[in-house]
Parts: C-alpha cells; sequence; structure tokens
C-alpha cells in the first residue's frame, strides 16, 4: 500500500503533476504581463471546454461551486420571478434555496434519491405552473450521483422560453457539454472537480441570452456577483491590458489555464480534446461500474442515470456508514453518503479528472473498497473485481 493516500472523493480529486507544480510557483502579480497571458489563454481555453462560442463570456472569480451558483442566480432572476429546479439532490435543493433568498418563486420538480427526471416530466412542471423565466438544471448532483439529460431537458426549458442554467459542478470536464448546440444559458463549475484543480475558483460560461437578462433586471446583483462590473476586466485580460476590480487568485489562474490546456490536448488516438476526454469519463465510468458489480455492490441511480465522473454506492446489507473510514485504512479516501433523507446508507467514490489518466488508481480504489468490505464482516472477492475492471478497461 502507498505512504500516501489517494484521494477519491468527488472533490477536491487528485490533480496532474503538471497542474500541481503550477499552484507551487510564487504569488505573481494580478498585473504583470506573464499572469495576464496566462489569464487570457484559460478564459479563451474555457470557451473551447464549456462547448461555447465567441459570443459567450467566460467568468472567472476566486471562491466555490456555490459562488458560481449564487452569481448565476443574481444575474438572471429577479424578485417574484417564477424559476423551475430539476431536483436531483442536495445541490438541486441548494439552487433552489438561493433563488428563494434572491426572491424568486422557486418549484421544483423532484425525484426520489437516485431517479432521474425526464424532459416529458419536465414539460408537465411547465405547463402545471406560471411560466418560468429560468429552469435550473444539476448535471450531476454530487449527493446522488445522478446525471440529468441535459439536451432534452434543455430543449424542454427552450420551449417554455425559459433560460436555461446548469450546475455542472460535478460533471463540466468530464460529462459531455455543448452549451452553444445545446442551448444552455449559464454553465457552472467549480475548480476542484474534472477541471482539474485545487479548490479555489467558482467558474461559469454565460450566453448572450443570459446577459440579455442581467440588462434587464429591476435589482442589480450584489457588486462582487454581477456580470457588469466583471466583464470589462474579463476582456482586458483577454486583449492582453492590466485591469482590476478585485484581485484574482493569482496562484491559481496560471493552473487553471495548464488544466484547461490538458484537457484540450488529450487525445486517446481515436479522437482529441473534449471528445477524447468525454470518452476517457465514459470508459473509466462503465470500468468502475463493472468492478462494483464484481463486488455484488448496487448503485444508488437508476440504471441509465449514472454519472461518469462519481458513483453513488448502496451500503450492503449489515456493512454501515463507517465503510469509508475503513476504507481509509487501506490508503483510499472516499466520501459518506450526502443527502440528508439517505446518508447513512450509501458512501461515494469520486472518479473524474486527472485519476481516469491512470487505471491503475482506479483499480486500487476498488481494490481498498474491497477490503473494506471484507473488514467490515462482508466478505468479497477482491481478485474477481480487479478482473472485471481489467475486462472493461480492455473491452
Amino acid at each position: 500500500m502507498s505512504a500516501t493516500p489517494l484521494l477519491m472523493v468527488p472533490g477536491p480529486i487528485e490533480v496532474s503533476p503538471a497542474v500541481l507544480a503550477a499552484t507551487s510557483i510564487a504569488p505573481p502579480s494580478h498585473v504583470s504581463a506573464a499572469f495576464i497571458e496566462r489569464f487570457g489563454s484559460a478564459l479563451g481555453r474555457m470557451r473551447a471546454v464549456w462547448g461555447a462560442d465567441a459570443a459567450h463570456q467566460p467568468m472567472v472569480l476566486a471562491g466555490s461551486g456555490t459562488l458560481a451558483m449564487e452569481q448565476a442566480i443574481a444575474n438572471v432572476v429577479d424578485p417574484g420571478d417564477a424559476v423551475v429546479v430539476v431536483n436531483t439532490g442536495y445541490f438541486s435543493d441548494r439552487i433552489a434555496e438561493i433563488v428563494t433568498r434572491r426572491g424568486g418563486r422557486a418549484r421544483s420538480v423532484r425525484a426520489e434519491p437516485g431517479a432521474a427526471i425526464g424532459a416529458d416530466a419536465l414539460r408537465a412542471e411547465l405547463q402545471a405552473g406560471p411560466p418560468p423565466s429560468v429552469v435550473c438544471l444539476t448535471h450531476v448532483d454530487t449527493s446522488t450521483g445522478v446525471r440529468v439529460d441535459v439536451p432534452s431537458l434543455a430543449a424542454a426549458a427552450k420551449e417554455a422560453g425559459a433560460l436555461v442554467v446548469v450546475d455542472g459542478v460535478c460533471a463540466t470536464g468530464g460529462e459531455r457539454l455543448d452549451m452553444a448546440a445545446w442551448g444552455v444559458d449559464v454553465a457552472l463549475t467549480a475548480s476542484q472537480k474534472a477541471i482539474g484543480l485545487p479548490v479555489g475558483l467558482a467558474l461559469s460560461v454565460v450566453s448572450p441570452a443570459a446577459w440579455r437578462a442581467r440588462e434587464r433586471l429591476r435589482m442589480p446583483p450584489a457588486l462582487y456577483l454581477d456580470w457588469m462590473v466583471w466583464q470589462p476586466i474579463f476582456e482586458a485580460y483577454e486583449a492582453g491590458r492590466p485591469s482590476y476590480f478585485a484581485t484574482p487568485a493569482t496562484t491559481l489562474i496560471p493552473a487553471l489555464d495548464v488544466a484547461l490546456g490538458e484537457l484540450l490536448d488529450a487525445d486517446d488516438g481515436a479522437s482529441r480534446g473534449m471528445e477524447a476526454v468525454f470518452t476517457r469519463h465514459e470508459r473509466m465510468g462503465a470500468a468502475m461500474r463493472a468492478g462494483w458489480a464484481a463486488l455484488g455492490l448496487d448503485l444508488l441511480p437508476e440504471a441509465g442515470a449514472e454519472a461518469n465522473t462519481l458513483s453513488a454506492i448502496r451500503l450492503p446489507e449489515g456493512v454501515g456508514p463507517d465503510l469509508p473510514a475503513r476504507i481509509g485504512k487501506r490508503g483510499v479516501i472516499v466520501a459518506g453518503g450526502l443527502h440528508p433523507s439517505i446518508r447513512h446508507t450509501y458512501f461515494r467514490v469520486g472518479h473524474m479528472g486527472w485519476v481516469t489518466t491512470q487505471p491503475e488508481l482506479l483499480l486500487r480504489t476498488v481494490e481498498a473498497v474491497g477490503a473494506g468490505l471484507t473488514d467490515a464482516g462482508h466478505p468479497v472477492d477482491v481478485g474477481f473485481a480487479a478482473i472485471a475492471v481489467e475486462a472493461a478497461l480492455d473491452g
């Protein structure tokens, strides 16, 4: 067993050696020529990673994924606006709470934990109440591991004339995203997930339609959240000019440029760039699911709704919520349950970002889970699980 624990929670994640090196620099000035160049490059690369076009505006703020949620809602929702939330877990509840605190009238189309919500269910909700100005989707809810079909849900929202806000915190950089083609108006994430950085950046990309919604607001956002305050700053950085509103995270932004470059330079021999990244996460997600099945474990998400970036796994009968601690003793750190209604009935394993380029680390994770189950009095065939993972990787 390695002396260094392997971090396999659904964020923060292990980062690549190049990203780690990029975060280890002396703090640069936010108006130095080298920093301006890296920031401008990162903003352009965000458009490519998100599947956006030149008219879309990237946003990079120092903060967490929740800050990106707050910023999105503050710029497209006025007090009194109707908002529909496609609710698949804990973080869908969070964005509904953000809408309510903004003064919006949030209503949810809700599924049981582990179930996805389809376009027909969304259409029924859209027809049942006041027409919403915004529909919010959680691409992958970190609490349940449920992945929704963003293209079909976004199409249903557009039919109703609503903007589409996608929380991609546990998806962007790992799950397929084509922002412009799918009609997504705000796509947000956080740096510590599949983008492949340490914690500290709230990232989003904004469509022209969303920008027009900001211009129409009756109540402006809080100053730090306001797109209109930030836009000239980012415009200046992309043009190679110094600018200032609030000090950016100068040690993380050069690393962001490196991480985005790694995604866009991906090459699996059959495809390049984000297609290669998406294909890799699909392949590795399938391999992890093969491992869990070989260990006799059931997933929380219903069939077809499983994320490729993490697994939410039901605890077997007789195994308690101390299983993650037992797995941790085997040198792999995983997460317990998060959804309040079922917290003690499942655990979660992240498999996104750089680790998906290191199959041996995924195999090590499955073996550690198997050893933890055996330690908990639920013996399993770890060797059989390892064979199942390797067969899926070779298939």
